[in-house]
């Protein structure tokens, strides 16, 4: 493959050579013609060696995923804490004894805490759920293990959310 990659490379400097040289003396002589002088090189240099490009045409690509690393740290992380995080016993909202689904983390003097609060409450009322319930100023050493930064921010045992989200966005990742 380094070899190809060499012979395509000398290709296209000398076609880009080439150009420089026909542009200089096309500027001088009259109008230009329908092709760039660059694009017509290149294809003059494709057909005189086909094969450059064969490597790159028959090379699989392999499947990229940029953040499994990533998901899978977070992943194992929300498994190890959720004792903590979704324990039955801990304070919370909806119904005693339903299973707890959702973490709530929140700040006094937080009016989009407030609001969150109240949505989560009716929901977990209407789903059957409990959602645990977190004071970021309190409970710091958990957020900043979980990088939470910013109230409210919901954690579920696959997920986290951070900012206030509308019922129907948390319905819906319950729901899944």
């Amino acid at each position: 493959m380094r070899h190809r990659l060499s012979a395509a490379t000398l290709a296209v400097t000398a076609a880009v050579t080439a150009v420089t040289f026909v542009t200089a003396a096309r500027a001088q002589k009259g109008p230009q013609m329908s092709r760039s002088p660059l694009g017509e090189a290149i294809r003059a240099a494709m057909i005189a060696s086909p094969g450059l490009l064969s490597g790159f045409r028959d090379t699989p690509r392999a499947p990229t995923a940029p953040y499994a690393d990533d998901i899978a740290r977070d992943l194992a992380l929300l498994d190890r804490l959720a004792p903590r995080l979704f324990d039955p016993d801990r304070p919370g909202l909806g119904p005693a004894g339903a299973p707890t689904r959702i973490a709530l983390f929140s700040r006094a003097d937080c009016a989009p805490c407030a609001a969150a609060r109240a949505e989560l409450a009716a929901l977990a009322a209407r789903m059957g759920f409990r959602a645990a319930l977190f004071d970021m100023g309190r409970d710091a050493g958990l957020a900043r293990d979980l990088g939470l930064d910013t109230a409210p921010s919901y954690v579920l045992p696959d997920k986290l959310l951070r900012g206030a989200m509308p019922a129907i966005v948390l319905e819906r990742y319950l729901r899944d």
